[in-house]
């Protein structure tokens, strides 16, 4: 397991951690050592596919799913490894910030939950 405490500008917070859970297969968010949001995946040969990212009720509404994004995608382009965004935040969150377009590979087919494929 892998933790940064505080290691991203946009933790704009005290308290705020980042973990990578391999137990789990997810990236994880800590506020004040309370689990606020994870970011769900599977660790392939060569890629990283995200398949669902969930904010605890209580932490929603903060931006701090949007940090945890950041962490994850960093960590994996930081591995090596492709990107594949079969979740809906992690493919939103890509479509809004420049910097991962070489490490991304979209899915055929859209994201569960995203226009056009419900």
């Amino acid at each position: 397991m892998t933790e940064y405490t505080d290691s991203l500008a946009e933790s704009f917070r005290p308290g705020v951690t980042t973990v990578r859970n391999d137990k789990f297969h997810r990236y994880e968010l800590h506020v004040d050592g309370e689990l606020a949001v994870i970011s769900q995946f599977l660790d392939r040969p060569g890629h990283i596919d995200f398949i669902h990212t969930e904010t605890k009720p209580g932490f929603d509404g903060q931006g701090l799913a949007k940090v945890l994004a950041h962490f994850a995608l960093d960590d994996v382009v930081a591995s090596g490894k492709r990107i594949i965004p079969h979740c809906p935040y992690i493919a939103a969150y890509l479509k809004k910030h420049e910097g991962y377009e070489q490490d991304v590979d979209w899915p055929a087919e859209k994201p569960v939950g995203e226009p056009g494929n419900l």
